[in-house]
């Protein structure tokens, strides 16, 4: 580091900065939730994937992927990943945003690099970069279809995920977006966590509560599967509608076949933001270099017509 006293100004600086950090080994922690349901299974596949190629690509890189099935657990394994295997950067899927923000914010304040994607920190000063796919569309495109669907008016259930900052901003927009049709009545909104048994215990109490709803918001695709089962073991033929998301294989087969009147819109959110996130951040660190604060993934309408474009037979979500 004593070469560094002889540049002159902030240009050389940054620039030997950038010679020295090209030069060092990254050890990249990534920690995600267990998959505990279809869209983290495609999280810890996808990440898997990252680990694999990258390594590959990138001899002075190494990878350790760590899944919890909880906020204790994965703060737990962020102290494991900086004290045993001393990591220099972090990919952190928080598995909840408040729980988790002081532990990354400790691993941040010992200088070691965090990409937060998705589901946010409440505090963003505990991270260097925020990698998500788009939560306001998430919300909005579906509120917008709903709306329209049900030629502005009529009354339906949602089903939220997990309280995180990013079901905030989707259910946000979601509310914000059916405010277009105020005959649009949200009869109830309630957590079923992303899983398909809890969204089909809710929305059994949502089918014994109110008899009569048009059009349900279950905002992910595996919940939408519980939502499908409550409805037709009921023998419910007023529900017209039931908008997931993500893009769960199962949920874009059944569009493109059409074989459930009730499906017939859906929106992007790949877990694949988990492998972009892994890498960006790798390949950033690798050559001394920063992400932007934020980078966003577009989410976009799928409907019949554009549905194949999303379709990924050999993915596990």
């Amino acid at each position: 580091m004593k070469r560094f006293t002889h540049l002159i100004g902030a240009a050389a600086l940054a620039l030997a900065f950038g010679a020295a950090g090209a030069a060092e080994k990254v050890t990249l922690g990534v920690a995600i939730p267990a998959a505990t349901h279809g869209f983290t299974g495609g999280i810890v596949w996808w990440a898997n994937e990252a680990k694999k190629e990258l390594e590959k690509k990138h001899p002075d890189l190494k990878i350790i992927v760590k899944t919890a099935g909880g906020a204790p657990e994965q703060a737990n394994q962020l102290q494991d990943l900086v004290t045993v295997n001393k990591i220099n950067a972090l990919v952190i899927f928080p598995f909840e945003s408040a729980s988790l923000t002081q532990p990354v914010g400790q691993v941040k304040n010992k200088g070691i690099y965090v990409t937060v994607v998705d589901r946010g920190l409440t505090d963003t000063s505990a991270q260097d970069a925020y990698v998500a796919g788009d939560n306001t569309a998430f919300g909005r495109i579906p509120g917008e279809y709903i709306g329209k669907a049900l030629g502005g008016k009529g009354e339906i259930v949602a089903l939220r995920g997990i309280p995180t900052t990013l079901d905030n901003e989707r259910y946000d927009a979601f509310t914000k977006a059916l405010s277009a049709t105020p005959g649009v009545k949200v009869l109830d909104a309630k957590y079923a966590n992303w899983n398909r048994d809890d969204a089909f215990k809710v929305m059994q109490d949502f089918l014994t509560r109110f008899k009569h709803i048009d059009a349900v918001w279950a905002a992910d695709d595996d919940m939408s599967v519980g939502v499908l089962k409550a409805i037709d073991q009921a023998k419910r033929k007023d529900i017209k509608l039931v908008f997931g998301g993500a893009g769960a294989k199962g949920s874009i087969k059944t569009l493109i076949d059409g074989s459930d009147k009730r499906i017939q819109a859906n929106v992007s959110y790949s877990p694949k933001f988990i492998y972009d996130a892994i890498k960006l951040t790798a390949e950033a660190r690798l050559k001394g270099e920063k992400l932007p604060a934020k980078t966003i993934i577009p989410s976009v309408l799928i409907t019949k017509d554009n549905a194949k474009q999303f379709y990924f037979p050999n993915s596990p979500f």
